[in-house]
């Protein structure tokens, strides 16, 4: 239901960050889309560079024998930030093997698009944001502690040329 579709009187469901599924094709995925379960996903963020423009008008203030000078805010580029995906260690090497393949030389031929999807609490698609352009550029494994028994954490920060909200 789009926002023009709401029922009258009716509040959006505000959507929890525990809730959603981002999917990334790999190629040795061995379901397409399901090789990593990540537990956290930040970085999504897309701004404007700020151009700050400057122009002196014929119009006088005070007494100066000049014009005003007047201070425009415009938008300029618009960029995107990295996306910073952690998951739980497993035995799959998939996203190492991703890294490697870029780290030799082939990034070119290993850009990724994917998708963030956010559910509702009926489990539900209710955002999804498209990315396109992805490759890694970082990646982490969590540091080792022989007294805990914390889950092993595997990073990864993926550069981005595009994001956009398609639901």
């Amino acid at each position: 239901m789009t926002d023009t579709q709401q029922k009258p009187g009716k509040v959006p469901e505000i959507l929890t960050s525990c809730r959603f599924y981002l999917e990334l094709v790999l190629n040795d995925s061995k379901i397409p889309g399901i090789d990593a379960y990540f537990m956290e996903c930040k970085g999504f963020k897309r701004n404007f560079d700020v151009i700050d423009a400057c122009e002196v008008t014929p119009q006088k203030w005070a007494k100066a024998s000049s014009g005003l000078v007047v201070r425009t805010k415009i938008p300029g580029n618009a960029k995107t930030n990295n996306i910073i995906l952690r998951r739980g260690m497993t035995n799959s090497t998939t996203l190492w093997k991703w890294f490697a393949a870029v780290e030799s030389g082939k990034w070119a031929e290993e850009l990724r698009d994917g998708s963030l999807t956010i559910c509702d609490q009926a489990g539900q698609a209710q955002a999804i944001f498209q990315f396109r352009g992805a490759f890694p550029i970082s990646y982490i494994v969590s540091d080792f502690n022989a007294g805990s028994n914390d889950i092993e954490i595997e990073e990864m920060e993926m550069a981005v040329e595009m994001f956009e909200r398609v639901q």
